[in-house]
């Protein structure tokens, strides 16, 4: 028999230089008992060549132990542990890139230096492993999956089949979905819903795989119908089958699958298109009605709109979040609407044209409804439904557009706010007239206000922005009983 595939060739051949030197032979020695080749030992107690079953046979008779002693998983002694794990760190392709020697774990080195190169290797791989990138890979990362997404029309029919699958086992058949049907479904998968008052501030939710709990904020938080979309991303981790993230890009591929896997399942695929169709076919496509069939946020309605339009009802369009001052913060488009992008191609952080109908909706008096407008711009004319909200970063809007051509199937279509915009053409917005630059150029001396995240360093770790040490003390609170749960 070959040796056993969880054991590698290096802690055979460490097995055996153990037995060799405890019965004080050397490798001569071992040769002439075996018939074989001092230097062919050599290659196998150093790992570089697998021992063969004949071999490995009398090798064992000659040291008095059973091959199985051989072929054992464990290292024989702390210090074997030690030199295999460094012999294994330098073989590897993380090391290979440094263009540094390699360093031979003689006799004559230290315990205490083997243990610190052991742990210096260790700690490499660790920060190699984590899903860190600097900003501008992070902003190509999110870029490519963004394009991805515009690829597939913002669509992903496997993520909504297996949605639906999950829904109809865990009894949902129609209206909107309760809280107590997500407690069901997380039941299904074998996890129960814990809302907590110490949840750790670097996180949405922390999941206790091995004793199957799903950590969330309290129920009675203002805002609290956000808690089912977060029990639901708990839970899609498990269902998509996400390991943990090898690379930024991974991070935020599964960050969006949870979100969409969520977004299935408050506004079901087959209940939304009905309702989306129906309205449709009056004319009448509002995302507020959208929005409130299915007790959602409006953002979470527009974005789910964007999942369904083109694939489900044949109507191309684009969808904005932007911030008070106009920053986009989020954008989707496969209507042809241009976005500015910086060099890696990322929309967001570029400011969204002023004559749009995502910064025009801030001068608009009434807030309570959705607010219409036509924009021309060198792309066509579009038009927009546009909503102004205020959250804990402060106002932002959240904006649907679509061409002029398919403004017919929405409420807000007659509207008579119209604009133009001529950006990315810098004179549309971004420049101030000759005779206000003339005026105020060389008398003014604003202040600026500096922005958080410039300053900011990109999220690092295994799940990007959250503080493991604050996390592990959380379960581990929590697994003896002293965590701060909420009363039923």
């Amino acid at each position: 028999m070959a040796p056993a595939a969880e054991t590698s060739p290096l802690t055979v051949g460490r097995r055996i230089r153990h037995f060799r030197t405890e019965r004080r032979l050397t490798l001569d020695d071992l040769a002439r008992l075996t018939g074989s080749a001092a230097s062919q030992l050599s290659l196998v107690e150093n790992g570089r060549r697998e021992v063969r079953v004949s071999l490995l046979q009398q090798i064992a008779r000659a040291l008095d132990v059973s091959p199985a002693d051989l072929l054992e998983a464990e290292p024989p002694t702390r210090r074997a542990a030690l030199e295999i794990a460094l012999e294994e760190a330098q073989r590897g392709s993380l090391y290979a890139t440094l263009g540094l020697p390699a360093v031979r774990a003689s006799k004559r080195l230290p315990t205490e230096a083997l243990e610190a190169l052991v742990g210096l290797h260790s700690e490499l791989a660790r920060r190699e492993s984590e899903a860190s990138a600097t900003p501008e890979e992070a902003r190509r990362a999110n870029t490519e999956l963004r394009l991805a997404m515009q690829a597939r029309d913002n669509y992903l029919p496997e993520i909504e089949d297996l949605a639906q699958d999950v829904l109809r086992a865990g009894g949902h058949t129609s209206g909107a979905l309760t809280h107590r049907t997500v407690q069901r479904i997380a039941a299904n998968l074998g996890f129960q819903l814990v809302h907590v008052r110490d949840l750790p501030s670097s996180t949405r939710s922390v999941t206790d795989v091995e004793h199957g709990r799903i950590y969330l904020p309290p129920q009675s938080i203002p805002g609290g119908h956000g808690l089912r979309s977060l029990a639901l991303q708990a839970v899609a981790h498990r269902v998509l089958g996400h390991g943990k993230p090898a690379t930024y890009a991974d991070f935020l591929r599964q960050r969006l699958e949870i979100t969409y896997f969520a977004a299935c399942c408050l506004m079901p695929r087959d209940a939304a298109v009905a309702f989306l169709s129906s309205a449709k076919k009056e004319r009448d496509l509002a995302i507020e009605d959208f929005r409130d069939a299915f007790g959602v946020t409006h953002s979470h309605a527009a974005q789910r709109f964007t999942n369904l339009a083109t694939s489900q009802l044949g109507i191309r369009c684009h969808f904005v979040r932007a911030t008070r001052d106009g920053t986009l913060v989020r954008g989707y488009e496969n209507d042809g609407v241009t976005f500015r992008t910086d060099v890696t191609g990322a929309v967001e952080g570029q400011a969204a044209c002023r004559h749009w109908a995502a910064r025009t909706v801030f001068d608009h008096g009434e807030r309570a409804g959705e607010f219409h407008q036509y924009t021309d711009t060198p792309s066509g004319t579009y038009w927009c439904s546009a909503q102004a909200g205020e959250g804990t970063d402060g106002e932002f809007s959240i904006t649907i557009g679509v061409p002029f051509d398919a403004a017919r199937w929405f409420r807000g279509r007659e509207t008579a706010s119209r604009s133009t915009s001529t950006c990315p053409d810098e004179r549309c917005c971004r420049l101030p007239s000759a005779d206000l630059a003339s005026r105020w150029a060389d008398a003014s001396w604003p202040s600026a206000k500096m922005h958080a995240h410039i300053l900011s360093p990109l999220p690092r770790g295994t799940f990007p922005g959250v503080d493991d040490v604050e996390v592990y003390e959380f379960l581990d609170a929590h697994a003896r009983g002293e965590g701060r749960a909420t009363r039923p």
